[in-house]
């Protein structure tokens, strides 16, 4: 525990910040190729309102985290403090607008950014002696929407390389993957994680054939494309709502495939949001609930024990008269 409490806060002060700002340019830097050349289907307008609704939800909450806890605006102090506080709503705004296909509803857009960002601050456990959120905000803002709505649905995998030849079918692919390799080697140290990830997601799909006939290649299809590597090495491994330990990140990275097998088996679909906002559920609880029952040991292990029984001087005769009595 101690050694897994190390690791994360020498994450949080080395490393969080370099990532961020890496996951923010690259995200920002493929949406506006996908617009320009790759074949995004929506319109601009999507990631437009997706910013500034992440933007304006970020700036508010901390208006009000700030005053109630009588402290500075963390984006005060400066450009470049102002840029790395709204790192996380760029991310999460373009995500949103990416992922999902609301046709002209922009306000759906605006609705899962929102919530996304706020996950953020309203839904968060006690880890490590740190508050953190145990959502990915843009999943948990993805699924909610997707629950809620269901004339929503997911951008279609093909317009990631629609107007790409066969070059940049293989190309782009490949950039996000070693990109992402070097962001999650460096910087989240994560690769436990999208290991165990990648293994068992293939073995659910080998698992389905064998058990329940399920087509093999339609099984493993997912993985050929670019939503699947975006997902796998951007959004799975998030490292605020991740564990920090090998163990911990290969165990979550199972249970992830796993859920993801059983709602195919029930046919479910969108079942990558919905395993991983399931996985985190069952994390989140399991954290709460063990706090919980510290907070609840500890409150009756300090509670003061009962004084002990006053003694009541007897008069110095009685007590001559019992000596006197005993001696004889």
């Amino acid at each position: 525990m101690i050694q897994a409490s190390t690791n994360s806060n020498q994450w949080y002060a080395a490393d969080r910040l370099g990532g961020l700002r890496r996951f923010a340019a690259a995200i920002t830097i493929f949406t506006i190729l996908g617009h320009v050349w790759f074949g995004f289907e929506q319109s601009w307008a999507q990631p437009l309102v997706g910013l500034a609704a992440a933007y304006s939800t970020e700036f508010l909450l901390e208006l009000v985290d700030a005053w109630v806890r009588r402290r500075p605006y963390r984006f005060a102090g400066g450009f470049k403090k102002m840029v790395d506080f709204f790192l996380p709503a760029q991310i999460s705004g373009l995500a949103c607008s990416m992922l999902l296909y609301a046709n002209d509803r922009l306000w759906l857009i605006a609705f899962a950014a929102s919530l996304a960002i706020a996950s953020k601050t309203i839904l968060r456990i006690r880890l490590n002696h740190q508050s953190r959120h145990f959502y990915n905000p843009s999943n948990f803002g993805i699924t909610v929407t997707l629950l809620l709505f269901p004339w929503v649905g997911i951008a279609p995998p093909y317009h990631f390389t629609e107007n790409l030849q066969s070059v940049g079918d293989w190309l782009v692919p490949m950039v996000i993957v070693c990109s992402g390799s070097f962001l999650n080697t460096r910087y989240t140290r994560r690769l436990p994680l999208i290991t165990a990830w990648l293994s068992c997601f293939a073995l659910q799909a080998l698992i389905r054939h064998w058990t329940l006939g399920s087509s093999l290649p339609g099984a493993l299809m997912p993985m050929s494309g670019v939503a699947f590597i975006l997902y796998t090495f951007y959004m799975v491994t998030d490292p605020p709502t991740t564990p920090t330990s090998t163990r911990g990140q290969v165990a979550f990275g199972a249970a992830v495939a796993a859920a993801y097998g059983l709602l195919m088996v029930f046919h479910i679909v969108f079942g990558l949001f919905f395993a991983l906002t399931i996985v985190s559920t069952v994390r989140g609880t399991y954290h709460w609930a063990r706090e919980w029952m510290g907070v609840t040991v500890a409150a009756v292990e300090v509670r003061p024990a009962p004084a002990p029984a006053t003694l009541i001087p007897e008069p110095a005769g009685v007590v001559q008269a019992a000596m006197v009595g005993r001696a004889e």
